[in-house]
C-alpha cells in the first residue's frame, strides 16, 4: 500500500494497475444507517492536540462550523433514512454559540452523545446541559477526552493545564447527574483489559463514583502522521479474500458523517481524500472501498468510535 493513500468510494474510477496485481480492496457495504455524525464545530478547536487526526485548532477554518438550522436538516434527512444516534464532535462542539440549542433541537428527535476535550465546561453550561438532560425525550452523553491518567501524560499531547481542566469537567459533569463517558486513547499500544483497568482506578482516585471508559486506538492520521509515524506496508486491507471480510465488522457498515461542505464515509475519514461521499445522505449510502491505512486500524481492533 502507498503511504497514506487515499480511500476512494465505490462510485469512483477503477484501481490502478498495481493495486489490481496485488488484490482488490474490499468494499464496505452500509447495511443500515444508524449513527449520523455530524461535526458541528467544523475543524475549529481551542486546543491543537498534537495527535488529533483531523487536525483541529484555534484558527481552523478547513471544515466550518454547522448552523442550527442546516444541522436540523441532516437530522430530519438522518431519521428519515432510518438514523437511530445522533454524535456531535469537531473541533471542539462547545465552541458553537448554538451548541446548547442544537442539543435542545435533537433531543427532542433522537439520543445524543457530544464529544468533548472537556476544557470550556462553566458551572452555568454544566447546570444548562443537566436541564436539558432532565427535560429531553431521549438521552443525553457527554464524551470527555483523556490521553493518560496523569497530567504529564495528557498534556503532552494537548498542552499544560489541560489535563486538570478535564478532570474538573468531569466531577462537575458527574455531580449534576450527567455520568460522563472517558474517551481514552490508547497512545502506547498496550493491553487493553489492563489499560482500562488503570483508567477505572484513577478516575475513582479523582473522585468518579461511577466511572465509564471507551478506549480508542491511535490513529496515523492529521497531526500523528505529521509527527511521522504513518501507516505502513502491511498495514492494509488490499488483498484479504473475500470469503475471510466480514462485513459487519466496521462501523461504516451503520453510519455516516456530515459536514457543512458533505457526507463523509465515517468521522475518522473527514479530513482524508477520497472520505468525502455526496452532497447527501442519500447519495452516501452506497458502498465504500477500504483503502486507507484507517480503515486497517479499525478492522484490525474491531474499534468503533460509537459509546458501545
Amino acid at each position: 500500500m502507498r503511504n497514506a493513500e487515499p480511500a476512494r468510494s465505490s462510485g469512483q474510477s477503477g484501481t490502478a494497475e498495481a493495486d489490481r496485481e496485488a488484490g482488490e480492496f474490499p468494499s464496505q457495504p452500509l447495511h443500515h444507517l444508524d449513527s449520523l455524525w455530524i461535526q458541528v464545530a467544523g475543524t475549529r478547536c481551542n486546543l491543537s492536540c498534537t495527535h488529533c487526526f483531523v487536525s483541529c485548532g484555534p484558527t481552523d477554518t478547513r471544515h466550518a462550523m454547522m448552523p442550527r438550522r442546516q444541522v436540523a436538516e441532516r437530522v430530519t434527512e438522518g431519521l428519515a433514512l432510518g438514523v437511530r444516534e445522533v454524535y456531535f464532535t469537531g473541533g471542539e462542539p462547545f465552541l458553537h454559540p448554538e451548541m446548547l440549542g442544537i442539543l435542545e433541537d435533537t433531543l427532542e428527535r433522537a439520543p445524543c452523545t457530544v464529544l468533548t476535550n472537556g476544557t470550556l465546561f462553566t458551572p452555568a453550561s454544566i447546570a444548562q446541559l443537566a436541564r436539558l438532560s432532565r427535560a429531553a425525550r431521549f438521552s443525553l452523553e457527554l464524551r470527555v477526552s483523556l490521553d493518560g491518567t496523569e497530567r504529564g501524560a495528557h498534556d503532552a499531547f494537548r498542552g499544560a493545564g489541560n489535563f486538570e481542566r478535564a478532570v474538573k469537567g468531569l466531577l462537575a459533569l458527574e455531580a449534576a447527574g450527567l455520568l460522563p463517558i472517558v474517551t481514552a486513547t490508547n497512545t502506547a499500544h498496550e493491553d487493553p483489559l489492563v489499560l482500562r483497568e488503570r483508567y477505572a482506578a484513577a478516575l475513582r482516585a479523582f473522585g468518579l463514583s461511577r466511572p465509564r471508559i471507551k478506549l480508542l486506538p491511535m490513529f496515523q492520521l492529521g497531526r500523528q502522521a505529521l509527527r511521522g509515524s504513518r501507516y505502513g506496508a502491511t498495514e492494509t486491507l488490499r488483498g484479504l479474500p473475500p470469503g475471510e471480510f466480514d462485513s459487519n465488522r466496521l462501523q461504516c457498515g451503520s453510519c455516516r458523517a456530515v459536514t457543512a461542505d458533505g457526507v463523509y464515509v465515517c468521522p475518522l475519514l473527514v479530513n482524508e481524500p477520497g472520505g468525502r461521499m455526496s452532497d447527501t445522505l442519500v447519495g452516501a449510502l452506497g458502498s465504500f472501498e477500504l483503502r486507507h491505512g484507517a480503515c486497517f486500524t479499525c478492522y484490525a481492533t474491531g474499534m468503533t468510535c460509537a459509546n458501545g
